[in-house]
């Protein structure tokens, strides 16, 4: 037997630099196209990798091996098709991805963590540092190494049915949450050159900042639309967390589906390769979105030779194909080969994506590891989800009298009320983007509901009733000492949760008019947005925004009864009526219900 042949690219010993370069003189060019393709999991299987080299392989929303998959169903799938790349002729690892957006969020028992939308509120990066480790020990936990998050977008117009995956309307709170990037990624040695990526061993994720760029600044707030701005707003407005994104070693960037004036970013090369390339000098890979080139052309899939061409020439490394790889390889390699698209800018993507492979350690360590498996839901985990959604809400109103404030409430009382169609419902509680790709309905996962964690809360001799929407006279009749309502929006996500009226939908509305015309009450506000309220103020006693917290409920309950004082400070700007919008913090007619910034303060009850 003679020794095995000593392969340079495989020897950790090596400079990165060097290990690329001897990776790349030996691939073929079938192989850099392998390397550029991510398919989805549905699609995907050991064989099919092998047999065209791929290089990622990711669950889009919701695409999981099994319902109530358990970290072990997902470490055998992920360590499969990583066993089909690791039988190719180089062995080059794959990379999988997953949308992790609030906590490992489409696995079952995960700990889900507030959106952003109520993170930025606490303006706490050490929470969101915190936060991003969590979650990528609960997405090791199942064996996948890279995780689609932080959405960096900064959501300028509350219509848009992503708002809640954006930390403000703010840049500056948006560029102190990239915090959450070491916390995925792991801190970036000292004396790192800048843009290089960083991901630090095997209880970290490699990181993607999204969705580049302008994606939260579109016309009337549409998904997918068009940003229409100067170059200096674009800047201004919605670069400014990636600058510190870069700095910080991110190891990915995603393109938005949106358009800068009409130029979709998928095309934009000015933006994707002149500026995020070469000024910022970002080495990591830019990925597509989910059949984000077919979107270059109107309709969708119109001229996928044109798209092709488009994409790469802007300075897309990887394609997300979920489904229709072979045609997006096929015709890729017929345009390298008929010279349409050089073979410098297809070795520039396999350059970028291997760089990030090898800095991940994968050659080393590619098959996922059983023993991380008991990170998933881990009570630390809970309770960091649970001081999360304590930080995140944000006090509106405190009584009808503020010299008779209702909260914080009693955990003594005869007989107290719980109603609304959000006060027991998990999959409520949690969002879009939970599970399943627009999120669900009822107990989808582990977690405490808001119901739950008041007969948790109250003194055992309290009696709680439960009625998600009661009549005036069932109010009436019972003598109640108050109420607690809890309403707001339905799961939704991306284009579905676009919405031009932003009204709560009923039952809500009667719930509230049934409840607090009858008994002191306070209405616990769960949406991934500011709301109409203005007709219900002078009904309400005491008004909460909980955003979407996720799966801790009794992180609302531990401020409500007053063991936390309020802390929360409004991230986006609370509007009267939607005719004002978009409306934002340093606007000239700048006329909110409550400004940005706003946030009445509790102390906590041992402090009274």
């Amino acid at each position: 037997m003679t020794e095995a042949k000593y392969l340079k690219y495989k020897d950790p010993k090596q400079p990165i630099a060097q290990r690329i370069k001897d990776l790349m003189s030996q691939m073929t060019l079938e192989e850099k196209i392998g390397q550029m393709t991510q398919i989805d999991r549905s699609v995907a299987s050991n064989e099919i990798i092998k047999k065209y080299m791929i290089g990622s392989v990711l669950s889009g929303g919701g695409s999981v091996p099994a319902k109530q998959a358990s970290p072990f169903t997902w470490i055998e799938m992920v360590n499969d098709f990583q066993k089909g790349a690791l039988s190719t002729r180089l062995g080059i690892p794959l990379i999988y991805g997953i949308d992790a957006i609030h906590g490992h969020n489409s696995v079952y028992k995960a700990t889900i963590f507030p959106h952003n939308v109520g993170l930025g509120v606490t303006r706490d990066p050490v929470l969101v540092k915190k936060i991003g480790a969590a979650t990528a020990l609960e997405v090791r936990a199942t064996g996948i190494q890279y995780a689609f998050t932080p959405c960096i977008a900064v959501c300028r117009d509350p219509r848009w049915g992503r708002c809640y995956e954006s930390y403000s309307e703010d840049p500056k709170i948006v560029k102190l949450m990239t915090e959450i990037i070491p916390g995925l990624q792991g801190d970036i040695p000292t004396g790192s050159r800048k843009g290089v990526p960083f991901v630090g061993g095997q209880d970290k994720v490699a990181a993607c900042a999204k969705h580049y760029l302008g994606d939260g600044g579109t016309h009337l707030g549409a998904n997918e639309g068009d940003t229409i701005t100067d170059t200096k707003e674009l800047f201004d407005i919605h670069m400014a967390a990636y600058y510190d994104a870069v700095v910080k070693g991110v190891a990915t960037v995603m393109a938005s589906y949106s358009s800068w004036n009409g130029v979709k970013m998928h095309s934009s090369r000015l933006l994707v390769t002149d500026f995020l390339k070469n000024r910022l000098k970002f080495k990591g890979f830019v990925i597509s979105d989910w059949q984000g080139i077919d979107k270059i052309t109107t309709p969708e899939h119109a001229n996928y030779t044109y798209s092709i061409i488009s994409g790469m020439n802007a300075g897309i490394d990887m394609f997300m194909i979920p489904h229709n790889y072979t045609e997006f390889i096929d015709g890729l390699t017929y345009l390298v080969k008929n010279k349409f698209i050089s073979m410098t800018r297809v070795n520039d993507a396999v350059k970028r994506i291997l760089r990030v492979k090898f800095t991940m350690g994968l050659f080393e360590n590619p098959l996922a590891d059983y023993s991380m498996a008991k990170y998933l839901g881990s009570k630390e985990h809970r309770d960091l989800a649970r001081e999360a959604v304590r930080k995140t809400l944000v006090l509106l109103k405190k009584g009808k009298f503020p010299e008779k404030p209702l909260l914080p409430l009693p955990k003594k009382a005869s007989k107290i009320l719980v109603a609304g169609s959000h006060a027991d419902n998990l999959g409520y509680q949690c969002g879009g983007w939970t599970i399943e790709w627009q999120g669900l309905s009822g107990d989808i996962t582990d977690g405490t509901t808001i119901l739950s964690a008041v007969k948790k809360t109250v003194d055992p001799k309290t009696q709680v009733i439960y009625n998600e929407n009661p009549s005036e006279n069932f109010v009436k009749s019972y003598n109640f000492d108050y109420a607690i309502v809890v309403v707001g929006e339905l799961p939704y996500a991306e284009t579905s949760g676009d919405n031009m009226n932003l009204t709560i939908p009923e039952p809500g509305p009667s719930t509230i008019k049934n409840v607090c015309g009858s008994v002191k009450c306070v209405v616990v506000l769960i949406s991934g947005r500011p709301m109409v309220l203005k007709p219900y103020l002078n009904t309400i006693d005491a008004l909460v925004a909980a955003w979407l917290p996720g799966t801790e409920g009794q992180g609302v309950t531990d401020v409500l009864f007053g063991d936390y004082g309020f802390t929360g400070k409004l991230a986006h700007t609370w509007f009267k009526s939607v005719d004002q919008l978009p409306m934002n913090v340093g606007d000239e007619h700048y006329d909110p219900l409550y400004p940005f910034g706003f946030g009445l303060t509790t102390q906590p009850r041992n402090n009274l």
